[in-house]
């Protein structure tokens, strides 16, 4: 199976029937050139500020290219300005409305996934954001032309059909984050090939993850925003408070648990 556009008026039937959606040029080159300039000069400047995955050896590649965690609350930063003005795109928030109705932006994210970088272990999103009773849907925008050498996302159309279901131990030597969830039975990992501005919509219960950056000087920088339905009553306080399309902030019930999206091992087990 290969991901593939479909037309503006399949969306949503492709969306319900495979938990993924692939939109295709979705940001043209002169922005994803923008933002990946606005992040590297971040990161190279001071990576403290918004980076996550403290701990890490120093050897550790990520160490030196963090995530960056919820950079559209610091709109003082240019990287942050892109993040939140994004994160309100129409372009985005189109699509975002057409798979599950009107929304709030819950979570903006970056990685860097330089050469030699771990990959992520296959996961849900949802186990992480707690969203209810409705789950969250993820926006994962490249911003590097990526494929299976450098560590693009691999997705498993059909999983979103399942439970949200705990975690097992991933491979540290694999994987910089700790959980893995497997594959359900019949189905199948699709690994994706994608330009700059090319993006995958997911359902919360999608699993997905990516494998390791295996490439000699090739980075996978993408760009992810989480949405959460307006009729959800709560999610995990990290996502708190949610963004409006107009911009203000919306503050719901805190569920309990869940956590940054993706728990790293830090300094524990690599």
């Amino acid at each position: 199976m290969t991901l593939s556009t479909p037309p503006a008026s399949e969306r949503a039937r492709r969306y319900a029937a495979d938990g993924v959606l692939r939109v295709d040029r979705l940001l043209d080159g002169s922005e994803t050139d923008a933002i990946r300039a606005a992040f590297m000069e971040q990161v190279e400047r001071d990576r403290e500020v918004l980076g996550a995955d403290d701990g890490l050896p120093d050897d550790d590649v990520l160490a030196r290219f963090p995530r960056f965690m919820q950079p559209h609350r610091r709109p003082d930063l240019p990287a942050g300005a892109l993040a939140r003005r994004l994160m309100s795109d129409a372009r985005v928030l189109d699509v975002v409305t057409t798979l599950i109705g009107p929304a709030y932006g819950a979570q903006s994210m970056f990685y860097f996934k330089p050469p030699s970088a771990r990959g992520q272990a296959f996961h849900q999103d949802n186990y992480f954001l707690r969203a209810h009773p409705e789950t969250c849907l993820a926006v994962w925008i490249a911003i590097d032309d990526c494929d299976a050498e450098n560590g693009a996302l691999a997705v498993v159309p059909g999983s979103h059909t399942k439970e949200v279901v705990c975690p097992e131990a991933a491979d540290a030597d694999e994987s910089f984050t700790r959980g893995l969830v497997r594959p359900p039975e019949g189905t199948e990992p699709v690994q994706t090939v994608m330009r700059a501005g090319d993006a995958l919509f997911f359902h919360g219960s999608t699993v997905h993850g990516s494998p390791p950056n295996t490439s000699a000087s090739r980075f996978r920088r993408s760009l992810i925003f989480h949405y959460v339905p307006r009729s959800s009553v709560e999610v995990s306080r990290w996502y708190l408070p949610l963004v409006a399309p107009d911009g203000t902030e919306v503050t719901i019930a805190e569920a309990a648990g869940g956590g940054p999206c993706g728990d790293g091992w830090a300094g524990e087990a690599h």
